[in-house]
Protein backbone atom coordinates (compact mmCIF):
# COMPACT_ATOMS: atom_id res chain seq x y z
CA UNK A 1 0.00 0.00 0.00
CA UNK A 2 2.38 2.73 1.21
CA UNK A 3 4.87 3.34 3.95
CA UNK A 4 2.48 5.87 5.49
CA UNK A 5 -0.79 3.91 5.56
CA UNK A 6 -1.17 0.37 6.93
CA UNK A 7 -4.35 -1.70 7.15
CA UNK A 8 -4.86 -2.39 10.85
CA UNK A 9 -5.48 -5.89 12.21
CA UNK A 10 -6.44 -7.33 15.58
CA UNK A 11 -2.76 -7.14 16.55
CA UNK A 12 -3.14 -3.35 16.48
CA UNK A 13 -6.15 -3.26 18.82
CA UNK A 14 -4.43 -1.67 21.83
CA UNK A 15 -2.70 0.99 19.70
CA UNK A 16 -5.97 1.85 17.94
CA UNK A 17 -7.99 1.96 21.17
CA UNK A 18 -5.55 4.43 22.73
CA UNK A 19 -5.79 6.73 19.72
CA UNK A 20 -9.59 6.46 19.53
CA UNK A 21 -9.81 7.37 23.20
CA UNK A 22 -7.59 10.43 22.61
CA UNK A 23 -9.65 11.49 19.58
CA UNK A 24 -12.92 11.12 21.47
CA UNK A 25 -11.56 13.15 24.39
CA UNK A 26 -10.43 15.89 22.00
CA UNK A 27 -13.83 16.06 20.28
CA UNK A 28 -15.88 15.67 23.46
CA UNK A 29 -17.34 12.35 22.28
CA UNK A 30 -18.73 10.34 25.18
CA UNK A 31 -17.67 6.72 25.00
CA UNK A 32 -16.29 4.09 27.30
CA UNK A 33 -13.66 1.39 26.88
CA UNK A 34 -16.21 -1.38 26.29
CA UNK A 35 -18.10 0.58 23.61
CA UNK A 36 -14.90 1.58 21.79
CA UNK A 37 -13.61 -2.00 21.84
CA UNK A 38 -16.93 -3.38 20.52
CA UNK A 39 -16.93 -0.80 17.70
CA UNK A 40 -13.28 -1.23 16.70
CA UNK A 41 -12.70 -4.98 16.95
CA UNK A 42 -14.93 -6.09 14.03
CA UNK A 43 -13.20 -3.57 11.75
CA UNK A 44 -9.82 -5.09 12.63
CA UNK A 45 -11.14 -8.63 12.23
CA UNK A 46 -12.15 -8.41 8.57
CA UNK A 47 -15.69 -7.05 8.68
CA UNK A 48 -16.93 -6.13 5.20
CA UNK A 49 -18.61 -3.08 6.75
CA UNK A 50 -15.41 -1.10 7.26
CA UNK A 51 -11.72 -0.95 8.01
CA UNK A 52 -9.14 1.04 9.95
CA UNK A 53 -5.74 2.12 8.68
CA UNK A 54 -2.80 3.20 10.82
CA UNK A 55 -1.04 6.38 9.75
CA UNK A 56 2.74 6.43 10.10
CA UNK A 57 5.09 3.64 11.10
CA UNK A 58 3.17 0.43 11.76
CA UNK A 59 4.71 -0.16 15.19
CA UNK A 60 4.44 3.48 16.34
CA UNK A 61 1.60 5.08 14.38
CA UNK A 62 0.84 8.78 14.66
CA UNK A 63 -2.82 8.46 13.75
CA UNK A 64 -5.57 6.42 12.21
CA UNK A 65 -8.42 6.65 9.74
CA UNK A 66 -11.60 4.55 10.00
CA UNK A 67 -13.89 4.03 7.01
CA UNK A 68 -17.30 2.39 6.87
CA UNK A 69 -18.79 1.08 3.63
CA UNK A 70 -22.26 1.37 2.18
CA UNK A 71 -24.04 1.38 -1.16
CA UNK A 72 -25.35 4.24 -3.28
CA UNK A 73 -27.73 3.76 -6.18
CA UNK A 74 -27.27 7.43 -7.09
CA UNK A 75 -23.50 7.10 -7.25
CA UNK A 76 -23.49 3.68 -8.89
CA UNK A 77 -22.18 1.31 -6.27
CA UNK A 78 -20.14 1.01 -3.12
CA UNK A 79 -19.43 4.19 -1.20
CA UNK A 80 -17.40 4.92 1.88
CA UNK A 81 -17.71 7.22 4.87
CA UNK A 82 -14.64 8.42 6.72
CA UNK A 83 -15.91 7.91 10.24
CA UNK A 84 -12.81 9.15 12.05
CA UNK A 85 -9.46 10.57 10.99
CA UNK A 86 -7.07 11.59 13.74
CA UNK A 87 -3.40 12.57 14.00
CA UNK A 88 -1.39 13.20 17.12
CA UNK A 89 -1.05 16.94 17.75
CA UNK A 90 2.75 17.14 17.30
CA UNK A 91 2.57 15.87 13.70
CA UNK A 92 -0.38 17.94 12.50
CA UNK A 93 0.36 20.47 9.81
CA UNK A 94 3.27 18.49 8.33
CA UNK A 95 1.41 17.01 5.37
CA UNK A 96 0.92 13.53 6.81
CA UNK A 97 -2.86 13.91 6.88
CA UNK A 98 -2.92 15.05 3.25
CA UNK A 99 -0.65 12.22 2.17
CA UNK A 100 -2.63 9.62 4.11
CA UNK A 101 -5.90 10.91 2.67
CA UNK A 102 -4.54 10.88 -0.90
CA UNK A 103 -3.29 7.32 -0.45
CA UNK A 104 -6.58 6.21 1.08
CA UNK A 105 -8.57 7.74 -1.78
CA UNK A 106 -6.36 5.96 -4.33
CA UNK A 107 -6.67 2.58 -2.57
CA UNK A 108 -10.44 2.83 -2.15
CA UNK A 109 -10.96 4.00 -5.74
CA UNK A 110 -8.92 1.04 -7.01
CA UNK A 111 -11.11 -1.23 -4.84
CA UNK A 112 -14.23 0.07 -6.57
CA UNK A 113 -15.47 2.69 -4.11
CA UNK A 114 -17.46 5.23 -6.15
CA UNK A 115 -17.61 8.03 -3.57
CA UNK A 116 -16.12 8.89 -0.21
CA UNK A 117 -17.89 11.15 2.28
CA UNK A 118 -17.11 12.59 5.69
CA UNK A 119 -18.46 14.93 8.31
CA UNK A 120 -16.57 18.05 9.30
CA UNK A 121 -17.57 20.92 11.56
CA UNK A 122 -17.79 24.24 9.75
CA UNK A 123 -14.69 26.29 10.43
CA UNK A 124 -12.74 23.24 11.58
CA UNK A 125 -9.00 23.27 10.92
CA UNK A 126 -9.49 20.00 9.02
CA UNK A 127 -11.99 21.53 6.59
CA UNK A 128 -9.25 22.96 4.36
CA UNK A 129 -7.43 19.59 4.34
CA UNK A 130 -10.58 17.90 3.05
CA UNK A 131 -11.28 20.63 0.49
CA UNK A 132 -7.74 20.27 -0.92
CA UNK A 133 -8.39 16.53 -1.28
CA UNK A 134 -11.47 17.24 -3.40
CA UNK A 135 -14.25 16.94 -0.83
CA UNK A 136 -17.03 19.46 -1.27
CA UNK A 137 -20.37 20.24 0.29
CA UNK A 138 -23.30 18.79 -1.65
CA UNK A 139 -26.83 20.04 -1.68
CA UNK A 140 -27.95 17.39 0.82
CA UNK A 141 -27.40 17.63 4.56
CA UNK A 142 -26.54 14.54 6.58
CA UNK A 143 -29.22 13.80 9.16
CA UNK A 144 -28.66 11.25 11.91
CA UNK A 145 -30.93 9.39 14.29
CA UNK A 146 -29.11 7.61 17.09
CA UNK A 147 -30.86 4.46 18.34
Amino acid sequence: MSKLLHLATTEDLDRILGMVEAYHALEGIRSDDETRRAAVLPLLDGSPLGAIWLIGPRMSPVGYVAVSFGWSIELGGMDGMIDELWLREPVRGRGMGSEALATLIKVLTEAGVKALSLEVAEGSRAESLYARAGFQRRRFALMTRVA
